[in-house]
């Protein structure tokens, strides 16, 4: 009879062991995921319209989160600095080296933002991949509102909801769309963007200093008031990452700066590529000694460059799509067409204001703020590379980004 117990406990035991080894553990759950972060482009802001007291939306999320200013990258133009602050790389890595550009592998067609086929030609783009398709293909939807590439396919992706950019859409139309995105729960958005143009606009024709740019930053803020009580109402707002930026910086640009780019060399044996603050020039066949030694001496108030001559700190100059003489500007002085300055004194017989200058001058820093649970309260962080918003997004939003010219570092003193 002992002799049985014992057997009858040790099969019991064995018994018990097998089924301990085969039962199914409980599942774990899935790791949460991040919170919706928005990034809103505010076009031309500087970082000193904060202090200008007619801000209240922006100045409350700066009080509440982290502010900043940011260096753009070179050239300090629209497209090329909103493609860096979603590929984290500068524009001679990520291709879009300027607001007007060619390229030998793209024949027949001159990029400009006033060219919609183009701009929404993928082969433009995909130099760098954006910080939505990233997130597209790894899992995590986006919601891109009128940001430069969005209207592209890139990777063969395009962002889950986007729309051709319409200029005349109000600020506040353009907060409701994405507040209906938002609401569109199938797919939920991880990332979110909007982009307003007002202050840019009313800059360059009235200038940084002018009641018009006051005006205009204050309707900007009142269209992110807008989304933030419709993010209050949704009860989301205590768990979204809210960042602002700008593109660039703005300067007084009187109309007695605006020089024909005719008088730096014979417009006949040159095609320039791009004008403004930022001059670039390709000599005709035949001529490229003589359109050399015409642009590459002396000017006043304009220096130029053989594109791999370009200062480094610029990181400018290596990209086939730079054309082979390279411009800047002094501050305030903006070389274009004759036609192109008659019509400036045409539609704005007044002085105005202009961006696309040296990247390291104070009046070229764009905004920064950052406001949601991922934020410490309070911080002022020094002057930063605009290439350093990309990594931050990414890890905002949990998706691995590829390999750019900006860090972590800088900005991490705003992170929890």
């Amino acid at each position: 009879m002992v002799v049985l117990r014992r057997w009858t406990a040790l099969v019991l035991a064995l018994i018990a062991g097998v089924l301990a080894t085969t039962t199914p553990t409980r599942a774990a759950k899935p790791p949460a995921k991040p919170p919706l972060t928005i990034l809103i482009s505010l076009d031309g802001f500087r970082p000193d319209y904060l202090d200008r007291g007619n801000t209240p939306s922006l100045s409350a999320l700066a009080a509440g989160g982290a502010r900043g200013a940011m260096r753009p990258s070179f050239p300090s133009l629209t497209y090329p600095n909103h493609y860096t602050l979603v590929t984290g790389k500068r524009p001679d890595h990520h291709g879009m080296v300027n607001n007007t550009l060619e390229d030998e592998a793209i024949p027949g067609v001159s990029f400009s933002m006033s060219n919609p086929e183009a701009v929404g030609d993928g082969r433009w783009w995909e130099q760098a991949k954006p910080i939505w398709v990233s997130a597209e293909q790894q899992g995590v939807h986006a919601g891109i509102l009128f940001w430069p590439g969005s209207e592209a396919r890139i990777d063969g992706v395009r962002p889950g909801r986007w729309k051709v950019f319409d200029m005349k859409m109000s600020s506040n139309d353009r907060v409701d769309t994405l507040l209906a995105w938002i609401d569109a729960k199938d797919p939920p958005l991880g990332l979110a963007t909007l982009y307003f143009d007002r202050t840019d606009t009313e800059g360059h024709h009235y200038g940084p200093d002018s009641p018009e740019v006051n005006a205009a930053a204050a309707e900007v803020d009142a269209a992110i008031g807008r989304l933030v009580q419709g993010l209050k109402a949704r009860g989301l707002y205590a768990t979204t990452n809210i960042v602002v930026v700008a593109d660039h910086g703005m300067a007084p640009q009187p109309l007695s700066g605006l020089v024909d780019v005719a008088t730096l060399v014979d417009p006949a044996k040159v095609r320039f590529v791009s004008t403004g603050s930022v001059v670039g020039a390709r000599a005709l066949p035949g001529f490229e000694a003589e359109v050399a030694a015409a642009m590459l001496k002396a000017h006043p108030h304009l220096t130029c460059w053989k594109k791999e001559k370009a200062p480094a700190r610029y990181g400018y100059g290596t990209n086939p799509r730079v054309p082979p003489i390279v411009c800047l500007a002094d501050r305030g002085w903006y070389f274009a067409t004759a036609s192109a300055i008659k019509k400036r004194w045409a539609e704005h017989p007044r002085d105005g204001g202009a961006h696309g200058y040296d990247p390291f001058d104070p009046a070229m820093r764009a905004v920064f703020v950052a406001h949601g649970p991922a934020f410490r309260s309070g911080v002022v962080l020094p002057v930063f590379d605009n290439v350093d918003v990309y990594p931050l997004l990414t890890r905002l939003i949990g998706v691995k980004g590829d390999k750019g010219d900006g860090k972590l570092g800088p900005v991490k003193a705003a992170l929890r």
